[in-house]
């Protein structure tokens, strides 16, 4: 790494980090702290490590639904491979000083062990579509258990989000129709070219497999919905008791805000969206911090966890390169 391109990469990471500490510093100025302390002290222990175990138990499950989406695709990725690149992903989401997220480190990983990468490509890219759509599902599905919970600003904040969500949908669907309709294979340069074809290989090798994508959802779904009980038990933990069925609904959309590039790997802003998603149903704003933080230590210590996992499978060999038994790379 040459030192202009160091520097470039520190700089950013001091700016996300500062965004951080930016709105955590506004969050502290005008929340009450000491009910923020006595709610952060009355969380025991074994409920923080009861909720971190957990926490790894549904990212495992994560791991099936993301070989299961690249597989699809044609990667071939054995369990372990899977586990190696998605702990890898993980781990740099939160601590790697680099502008990637960690869906690019995963991926990077992906096509080091990948039998087909542009089947890493597709899968990865459709694998966080799926994300997103349960995280919709979940959203919607918490609009539907609250019809006469919000006020008229309430629901007209959420009607807004919406419209957001559905608007952004909208355009990437014509950018990526009208690329494929005016912007034809034969036209673009050879290498460019080629790498369109894989890429179009593989998905329709994912067309064809169309059941493993509603697999994925269903999974998907599982997962938020284990997420979204763990922030229950961490806000009953930390004194905040609301109904479910709130945070069916803050939860998803505080972490599509999360995925906002303004912080590294979107702390303070996932707390700072929980805590005026939850607001509007009488959620006191320092406790709702309170659980944010907690969640927020949980996430820290499982990205730690999964970055050990991944670097120790990286030193073994059935996950450490591509399989001598699988066939030769049809992009190499």
């Amino acid at each position: 790494m040459n030192p202009p391109h160091r520097s470039r990469v520190w700089l950013g990471v001091t700016l996300r980090w500062g965004g951080a500490a930016v709105i955590f510093g506004l969050l502290f100025h005008f929340l009450p702290l000491g009910q923020l302390s006595a709610s952060l002290h009355r969380v025991p222990p074994a409920l923080w490590f009861f909720v971190l175990a957990a926490y790894l138990l549904v990212h495992a499950v994560g791991v099936v639904k993301w070989r299961l989406m690249l597989n699809a695709a044609g990667a071939g990725l054995s369990y372990a491979q899977a586990v190696r690149c998605y702990g890898g992903g993980l781990f740099g989401t939160l601590f790697l000083p680099s502008i990637v997220g960690g869906d690019v480190v995963r991926v990077g990983l992906a096509l080091r062990l990948s039998r087909h990468r542009a089947a890493a490509v597709v899968g990865s890219v459709l694998d966080r579509l799926v994300d997103m759509a349960a995280l919709g599902s979940l959203a919607l599905t918490g609009v539907l258990l609250l019809p006469k919970s919000l006020d008229s600003v309430g629901r007209q904040l959420f009607k807004e989000i919406f419209a957001v969500a559905a608007i952004v949908l909208i355009v990437c669907t014509v950018i990526f129709l009208g690329l494929k309709r005016f912007v034809p294979a034969h036209a673009l340069p050879f290498r460019l070219r080629r790498l369109v074809v894989r890429l179009r290989r593989a998905l329709r090798a994912m067309v064809q497999r169309k059941h493993a994508v509603v697999q994925a959802w269903l999974l998907g779904l599982v997962i938020q919905g284990a997420l979204v009980w763990l922030t229950a038990v961490i806000a009953s933990g930390c004194g905040l008791h609301l109904p479910l069925r709130v945070w069916v609904l803050a939860w998803p959309l505080a972490k599509l805000a999360a995925l906002l590039p303004v912080t590294q790997g979107g702390i303070g802003v996932r707390e700072a969206a929980l805590v005026a998603l939850v607001a509007p149903f009488g959620g006191a704003p320092a406790l709702t911090m309170a659980t944010g933080l907690v969640w927020e230590a949980i996430i820290l210590a499982g990205g730690l966890i999964a970055g050990l996992a991944s670097y120790l499978l990286g030193r073994t060999r059935a996950a450490g390169s591509l399989s001598p038994a699988s066939p030769k790379r049809a992009d190499d």
